[in-house]
């Protein structure tokens, strides 16, 4: 380490820096900034402000060389290991742990327990809950022994894990408005358009609660004969759950946004935003409220659901334009195939999509050549499908609107009108004809007053909230729900939303550079042995993810050997704001 000066004006300002290696370049980081020429002369009068910085950089250096010094440690063969001791510990949640804090969580702990009688700390079980939900998700109670496994082990009885679950349910909405206005200060929350979607979760157990209980029989999307909850989820345009909200199965999702989205004016102060649908959201009553005041929509919207004269005006070949082109030039759509300088290019059209209550509705139709061999691809893959079941009759019974099955059709008479002694089973060309016409093609309901690009813009991130969805049930685990009190499914979703925050501002905190399931397995797999009285010894593979990890953190532990002193650095630093 060194002294380094700057000179001023008026003064001379001393810091101590150090040389870095940063990947395969080398620069200089400042480890201490002592002050400017005056003030360490009046702090120490005895000393030339230049002499006393070379002797303060020299201490740094001496501490920094006896925390970095070789360990000699020796094992036996003999030695046997202590009974029940853990010897490898999970460390993957310092980096949550270091979100957490920064979200202010303790904070938000400590005034919510001030609001209820309990002798627990609600803050342990809370973080616990949320790093086991993404580390190692399982019941609650499995949670509560997971809780032993990390570098710093809690111990937690079980009732207080499910007096805490109480506890959370009924401060929901506290902790959603609360970790909003906390996650600003992490990062700017774009909530100038916002998406919404809702999806079910199943139960492990069979059966359904009393009428107006969270447990109820409704349509799952996943077509299982359990039980189901349902939850609406709002995400800001990074991608950041902003607010949720929970409804028994049985429940019409159309019915779930306005609420929330009351939710979020009146406790979130947020009044000028689009909201952004799927056709499944897209009631007429959800577009009304979001023509009020300074919201608007964004809705996907079916094209084999419009009246006759917007379908016919929809799949109409004439009257494309090109999304991005200012001059007023219109394709045909057949003229594509034989221009390899188009095919690329996004087409579209655009009508008024009149209604008395809607007057400043707009109908966009969007075409894609890319879109449309996706599509193709799909439609030939089901129907090889379904002509392998061409000669059997009885597997091919149900047909859902997705299912290759729908391509098949049965006839009971022969070619030559003679009556079938069997059920005859062909492909059914007039329906697949019928589907053909749609390839490519995507339509969006809007009032927003803005160009298509910037429309399309929108529309194009929807996809974020679906993977939301699907990494809070395959990475998360959210389901099946183990629970049956509706306060604990409460909590249960409040953690699963929390835990879903969490990872996202990780994402944003490393650059979006990896696959989900790969930084998870990574967080899972960062783990260490611990030499008592020593120091932690890593187990994990350090990889590019680990680097971006620790460089975006602050800390390391990818050395042969981590003090326990140093270990104690790290718990102290992920804990500080």
């Amino acid at each position: 380490m060194r002294v380094k000066q700057s000179k001023s004006k008026n003064t001379i300002n001393y810091a101590i820096i150090k040389d870095i290696k940063v990947g395969n370049k080398r620069t200089s980081t400042i480890v201490e900034n002592l002050g400017n020429h005056n003030t360490i002369l009046k702090e120490h009068p005895d000393m030339e402000p230049l002499e006393w910085a070379r002797l303060r950089a020299k201490e740094l250096t001496e501490k920094e060389k006896e925390e970095n010094k070789d360990f000699l440690i020796t094992f036996s063969q003999n030695k046997q290991l202590k009974q029940n001791q853990l010897n490898e510990y999970h460390g993957g949640y310092l980096f949550l742990q270091d979100l957490y804090h920064q979200l202010d969580l303790p904070r938000i702990n400590k005034e919510i327990q001030k609001r209820h009688r309990f002798n627990f700390s609600l803050d342990e079980i809370l973080s616990r809950l949320i790093y086991g939900r993404i580390l190692a998700p399982a019941s609650k109670r499995s949670t509560l022994e997971f809780s032993k496994t990390l570098l710093e082990p809690k111990e937690f009885e079980l009732q207080h894990f499910y007096r805490a679950l109480e506890v959370i349910s009924n401060e929901t909405e506290f902790i959603q408005e609360q970790t909003y206005q906390t996650s600003k200060k992490m990062t700017q929350r774009q909530t100038e358009v916002l998406y919404y979607d809702c999806t079910n979760f199943y139960f492990e157990i069979e059966d359904e609660d009393e009428e107006g209980l969270l447990r109820q029989y409704g349509p799952s999307k996943e077509h299982r004969p359990n039980p189901i909850v349902e939850m609406g989820l709002f995400m800001d345009k990074q991608g950041i759950p902003l607010a949720f909200c929970i409804h028994p199965g049985n429940t019409n999702e159309q019915t779930t946004l306005k609420p929330l989205e009351r939710k979020i004016v009146k406790d979130y102060k947020a009044s000028k935003f689009v909201v952004c649908t799927d056709a499944g959201l897209s009631s007429k009553a959800n577009k009304v409220y979001n023509s009020f005041g300074e919201r608007s929509y964004v809705t996907t919207q079916s094209i084999k659901k419009l009246k006759k004269e917007y379908r016919d005006w929809a799949l109409d070949k004439s009257g494309w334009r090109m999304v991005g082109d200012k001059n007023p030039i219109f394709y045909n759509l057949d003229e594509l195939e034989h221009r390899e300088e188009l095919k690329k290019q996004l087409f579209f059209k655009e009508s008024p999509f009149y209604d008395e209550d809607l007057p400043n509705q707009r109908l966009i139709v969007t075409f894609s050549t890319k879109y449309q061999d996706y599509h193709r691809t799909i439609r030939e893959k089901q129907i090889e499908r379904a002509s392998k079941l061409l000669g059997k009759p009885s597997q091919a019974t149900k047909k859902r609107q997705t299912d290759f099955k729908r391509f098949l059709k049965e006839t009971s008479t022969t070619k030559e009108g003679e009556i079938a002694e069997k059920r005859i089973l062909t492909l059914d060309e007039e329906r697949i004809q019928e589907e053909a016409q749609y390839d490519g093609l995507y339509a969006v309901a809007t009032n927003l007053d803005e160009d298509i690009q910037t429309i399309v813009a929108i529309n194009q991130r929807r996809w974020e909230i679906e993977e939301s969805f699907r990494i809070m049930k395959q990475e998360l685990r959210a389901r099946p729900v183990y629970l049956s009190r509706s306060d604990r499914i409460q909590a249960h979703f409040t953690i699963c939303f929390l835990a879903l925050m969490i990872y996202r501002l990780l994402e944003k905190q490393i650059g979006e550079t990896v696959t989900c399931s790969e930084l998870i397995q990574t967080l899972r797999n960062y783990k260490f042995k611990h030499l008592y009285g020593v120091g932690y010894l890593p187990t994990y593979t350090r990889t590019t993810i680990t680097d971006q990890l620790h460089q975006a953190f602050g800390f390391q532990t990818d050395f042969e050997i981590i003090s326990e002193k140093n270990m104690k650095k790290i718990f102290k630093k992920t804990k500080s704001r």
